[in-house]
């Protein structure tokens, strides 16, 4: 068992956000905090995307305190720029992230300290920073069928470039933005595409302002402090409507098809009797927030989400949670790490402008 004041759990933008701030106000690295990541190398989520999503397609990426990303190359794999981007700023500022380690449980220890259980050994921690974000948890829809398709199923977290979709006929479903990008890539190797959605997508034209931001955050917000599950970003914003977009609508790309009601085993029908044959389907259904590890604490409301006042869990103040909900972004995962730690700061009983 080895005592520390905050175990942090994830390195990716929040996780790291968080350590940096936890530095910026006296604790030390390994002494008073550990961050634990289960990936094998730095990058957080973004070393598992596709070699096709180049750092130049990557909107809204922000860079974490301190320190900026500068000259990247847009024509590189996202996977590398940031990879090597947030390897840099773990060796700066003297992280010490352990990896790979596996949270398997947070619980109720002794004294008031909370238990972390991980596969290199227990941890005993004043305080917790879940930064799990989502990528663990893709999310599968179950319909009627599936499980009969002879064709390959995958999902977006699986998902490594257009070459291998070619020459055959592929139904991508999911109307948030990995699903329009797929399709987008999908469509010139495929010898024929299908997007099937359960909603009606909807294009917004123009940039993705400051009060259309503000808008978004405040949803989910409202949600997660009523203890519900966060909902997608793009049922909130809508999907930018773009140069490339405006092209794939035009060629017919991305016309939409309503959700089907039935998987056979070449394909897909509709309950008016509209049939589509296909060799492959791609689930871009988006993911769910990796929280597993937190279950022993019964954090979760009857809505199904945790119940939250800023970065911290209503039901235990000693547990935050960044990357969850509003902070599901990289500016706001920025914002939350700090907030998470003036949250810590008061638990700890130290003063805002700590000295070692």
């Amino acid at each position: 068992m080895r005592d520390v004041d905050v175990v942090v759990v994830g390195a990716g933008q929040a996780g790291l956000s968080a350590a940096y701030h936890l530095r910026r106000v006296g604790l030390t690295p390994g002494r008073d905090f550990v961050v634990l990541d289960h990936a094998p190398r730095p990058g957080g989520a973004w070393q598992f995307r596709w070699p096709s999503l180049t750092y130049g397609k990557v909107h809204g990426m922000h860079a974490l305190p301190g320190m900026e990303l500068t000259g990247a190359d847009g024509s590189r794999p996202s996977s590398e720029v940031i990879g090597e981007y947030f390897a840099a700023y773990e060796e700066r500022f003297g992280l010490g992230v352990r990896r790979p380690v596996d949270v398997t449980a947070v619980r109720e220890g002794e004294g008031g300290r909370l238990l972390v259980e991980t596969s290199e050994g227990n941890w005993s921690a004043r305080a917790l920073i879940s930064a799990t974000g989502t990528w663990d948890r893709p999310f599968w829809p179950r319909y009627a069928g599936q499980e009969t398709f002879l064709g390959r199923q995958l999902h977006t977290a699986g998902y490594r470039g257009p070459e291998e979709f070619a020459g055959q006929r592929v139904i991508v479903v999911g109307g948030g933005a990995s699903g329009t990008q797929h399709l987008m890539e999908i469509a010139p190797y495929a010898a024929e595409t299908f997007w099937v959605t359960r909603r009606p997508p909807v294009f917004v034209d123009g940039d993705f302002g400051e009060a259309a931001g503000r808008e978004a955050v405040a949803r989910v917000e409202d949600r997660v402090r009523r203890g519900l599950p966060p909902e997608s970003v793009v049922s909130v914003t809508g999907l930018p409507l773009n140069d490339a977009v405006r092209r794939a609508r035009a060629q017919g790309v991305l016309d939409r098809l309503p959700m089907f009601d039935r998987i056979t085993p070449t394909g897909a029908v509709w309950d008016d009797g509209r049939t589509v044959e296909a060799e492959a389907i791609l689930w871009a259904t988006g993911f769910r927030a990796a929280i597993d590890h937190l279950a022993p604490l019964r954090l979760r409301e009857p809505g199904g989400g945790i119940r939250m006042d800023g970065t911290r869990a209503v039901r235990d103040e000693r547990v935050h949670l960044v990357g969850y909900g509003p902070s599901a972004s990289t500016i706001g995962a920025n914002r939350a790490g700090r907030a998470a730690v003036r949250g810590i700061e008061r638990l700890l009983d130290r003063a805002p402008a700590l000295t070692p």
